[in-house]
């Protein structure tokens, strides 16, 4: 019996080092930081300090309540009270790190200006094991700006083929012809079916029809979701169902490419000079970064672009002066053309009104909300120092709505940007 209780008594005094072990690698873990900078700052010669705020909870910090859903007009709890207590710039633990959040102007600007050289993209853990390691918001350095530049050029390129616009409006009216005859319309949905049918045309050469494109479609689709899950690969979860519809469309990517480059390799006549040929043609990218590049180009056109389009015509909705003003500069330049004609880039550029509902939906409708960056070394900005390895997540909704900045910053009114034009010319 004595020995029963004696090995009883050891798995608790077991258990118990193990857990107190714990509870202060935790507790060092979270606050270690903040105490190394104070203790920095207190025997620097200048007067620059960490931002105010809090680190929250050990380890989870503040992540929970900074990811807190709340309406796409608005801070959301978390940000204005850390703003009206704290400032525009504080601290806080999110993302499993010592971060710094700005709602500033200005060190936003600062921020964006100083990348890598400065700071550098620093997204978690789990948007890696999703977007792949070759994924142009993943990667820093020289390979980032190679691949910036890539983006570019290809982009360039394909706006200048005079299939791309005449492409893009021959969608449109496929979308609009196929609302005949429906007394409703879920125009989110119907968005997002525009755009991804626009974008894998543009960059694969697929059409609707083909049997390739529904395929991807529901690849992207489990991809999209589990983008931003909870990081845990147990099969069936979306985080895992991600990650398995990365491969799959990285598999069908592949053999498009493989199929396209084989069919320029039998006849040189099949070339069309679009996205895909124009990637295949440049030496210095791996194959797995061609893949990664195609995925990339399918996120960053798909939910941004839809989001967009969505958030611009609820706004039209509730503002039927601005509505209105639109309708009459779209028939003001379609009445200069024949009944078939499609529309130019010349055309494009007359829609100054438009571009001002664009600029004032991205402004209300705030569909990237912030971005991860990480300092690379002490970073000084005003009185403020930024310590080395803190990441920074500059908050670009929080300046959207900055009524400093703004007149009636919750109010949608194009006409704002009409001001603005002005002043800079």
């Amino acid at each position: 019996m004595a020995m029963v209780i004696g090995g009883i008594f050891s798995v608790c005094y077991v258990f118990l080092v193990g857990f107190v072990g714990l509870v202060l690698s935790l507790i060092i873990y979270h606050f270690l930081p903040l105490l190394l900078i104070n203790l920095g700052s207190s025997s620097s010669s200048n007067s620059l300090v960490v931002p105010k705020g809090n680190f929250g909870w050990p380890l989870l910090g503040e992540t929970l309540a900074f990811l807190k859903p709340h309406t796409s007009n608005s801070l959301g709890s978390f940000l204005q009270h850390h703003c009206s207590r704290y400032g525009k710039v504080f601290k806080s633990h999110l993302f499993f790190s010592p971060a710094i959040v700005s709602c500033d102007q200005e060190l936003n600007y600062f921020i964006l200006q100083n990348e890598d050289k400065l700071f550098q993209c620093s997204y978690p853990n789990s948007i890696h094991g999703v977007l792949g390691k070759s994924s142009m918001l993943v990667v820093v350095g020289e390979t980032h700006k190679r691949l910036r530049s890539l983006a570019l050029t290809l982009v360039t390129s394909t706006k200048l083929s005079p299939d791309y616009l005449n492409d893009i409006e021959s969608t449109a009216i496929q979308i609009l012809a196929s609302w005949k005859g429906k007394h409703q319309v879920t125009f989110c949905e119907e968005a997002r079916k525009f755009t991804f049918n626009v974008i894998v045309k543009q960059v694969l050469g697929l059409t609707p029809e083909d049997p390739q494109t529904t395929k991807i479609l529901e690849d992207f689709l489990a991809f999209m979701k589990g983008l931003i899950s909870f990081p845990l690969y147990i099969p069936g979860t979306p985080y895992a169902r991600a990650v398995q519809a990365r491969t799959r469309i990285s598999t069908t990517v592949k053999a498009l490419v493989e199929e396209r480059r084989r069919s320029i390799g039998e006849n040189k006549s099949n070339k069309k000079g679009d996205f895909l040929e124009i990637l295949l043609s440049v030496n210095n990218l791996s194959e797995d970064e061609k893949v990664s590049f195609v995925l990339d180009a399918l996120l960053g056109g798909y939910e941004t672009t839809s989001l967009l389009m969505a958030i611009a015509v609820q706004c039209l909705g509730q503002s039927p002066l601005a509505l209105e003003q639109l309708k009459k500069e779209h028939h003001n330049i379609r009445s200069l053309k024949k009944k078939d004609e499609y529309l130019n880039w010349e055309d494009y550029k007359k829609m100054e009104f438009t571009q001002n509902v664009i600029n004032e939906a991205l402004r209300c409708g705030n569909i990237v909300k912030f971005v991860h960056r990480k300092a690379i070394k002490d970073v000084r900005f005003k009185e403020y120092l930024i310590p080395l390895g803190w990441k920074v997540l500059p908050v670009f909704s929080a300046v959207h709505l900055d009524q400093s900045l703004h007149d009636d910053a919750l109010q949608f009114h194009p006409w704002r940007w009409e001001v603005i034009y002005f002043i800079y010319l």
